[in-house]
C-alpha cells in the first residue's frame, strides 16, 4: 500500500525529469534535474512562504514568550493561556512552521530516488508511453561532471550553501540583550536550563547541518549534490525576499503606531 502512495509521487516525478531530459539542447541531465528542482520548488512557494512567515514572527515574538515564561514559570497552565493569547494576537500558528515540512517529506523522499535511479537504463522502463523514451541516459553535466559520481565541489557546495539558509532560518541575535538578561536570570529553574539547552543544540544545528549535508552528499551521486545546491540557492533567495518585505511591512507599522 505505502509503496503504491509512494510511486504515485515518484513516477510523475521521474517522468517529468526524463521530459526535461528530452527537450533540452544536448539532452544535459544536469539542467533538466536543475528544471526539475525550479519546477518542484515553484510548486510548493506557497506552502514554503507560509512557513518563512511562521518562524520569522515566532523569532520576533521570542521576548514576549521569554517574559511570559518566567513571569508565570510556578503556573504552567495560566502560562499556557497567555502563549496562546500571545500566539492569537500576532495571528501565529505555532504548528505551521512545521505542516509544510511533513507535507513535503514524502516529494523529497521521491526526488532522492529519482535521482539516485534516474541514470540506470533499467529505470528508463516506467516512462510513460507519450514521453519519449531515451533508451540511455548520458550522466554528464555540462561535460564537465559525471553526476552518476560523487562531487567534492558540488558535495562543498551544498554544505556551505545549508550553513548560509540555516543561519538565515535562526535570525540574527541581540548578544548584548541575551546577555543582560542572562545575567539578571542567573538563578534559572530546571525547565529554563531546559529551554536554553534547547536553543544551544539550535545553534549547534547552524554547524552541524552543513557538515551532514556535505557527508551526505560525498556518499550519493552528484546529481543528488546538484539537486541539494539548486533547492537550497532557491531557498535563500526566498527566505531572503519574504523577510525583507516582512521587515519593511513591520517599519511601516512602527511609523504608524
Amino acid at each position: 500500500m505505502l509503496a503504491e502512495i509512494f510511486n504515485l509521487i515518484y513516477y510523475p516525478l521521474f517522468n517529468l525529469m526524463i521530459f526535461f531530459y528530452n527537450i533540452v539542447p544536448g539532452n544535459d541531465i544536469g539542467i533538466a534535474i536543475i528544471l526539475l528542482t525550479l519546477f518542484v520548488r515553484f510548486v510548493l512557494y506557497p506552502m514554503n512562504t507560509k512557513s518563512i512567515k511562521s518562524q520569522k514572527k515566532l523569532q520576533e515574538i521570542q521576548p514576549l514568550m521569554k517574559e511570559i515564561q518566567a513571569k508565570y514559570k510556578d503556573n504552567k497552565e495560566k502560562q499556557a493561556k497567555k502563549l496562546m493569547e500571545l500566539y492569537q494576537k500576532h495571528k501565529i500558528n505555532p504548528l505551521s512552521g512545521c505542516l509544510p515540512i511533513l507535507i513535503q517529506l514524502p516529494i523529497l523522499i521521491a526526488l532522492y530516488q529519482v535521482f539516485l535511479n534516474g541514470f540506470k537504463d533499467e529505470s528508463l522502463a516506467i516512462v510513460y508511453p507519450f514521453i519519449a523514451n531515451p533508451g540511455h541516459i548520458d550522466p554528464m553535466f555540462i561535460g564537465l561532471v559525471n553526476l552518476s559520481e560523487t562531487n567534492f565541489l558540488l558535495a562543498l557546495m551544498a554544505g556551505i550553501l545549508q550553513f548560509f539558509q540555516t543561519k538565515m532560518l535562526m535570525g540574527n541575535k541581540d548578544k548584548d540583550k541575551d546577555k543582560k538578561v542572562e545575567e539578571e536570570n542567573k538563578e534559572k529553574s530546571a525547565e529554563e536550563k531546559t529551554q536554553d539547552f534547547a536553543q544551544s543544540m539550535t545553534k549547534q544545528m547552524m554547524y552541524i547541518l552543513p557538515i551532514m549535508t556535505f557527508v551526505f552528499a560525498m556518499s550519493f551521486p552528484s546529481g543528488l549534490a546538484l539537486y541539494w545546491v539548486v533547492t537550497t540557492l532557491f531557498a535563500i533567495i526566498q527566505q531572503f525576499l519574504i523577510m525583507k518585505k516582512q521587515d519593511k511591512e513591520n517599519q511601516q507599522i512602527t511609523v504608524i503606531n
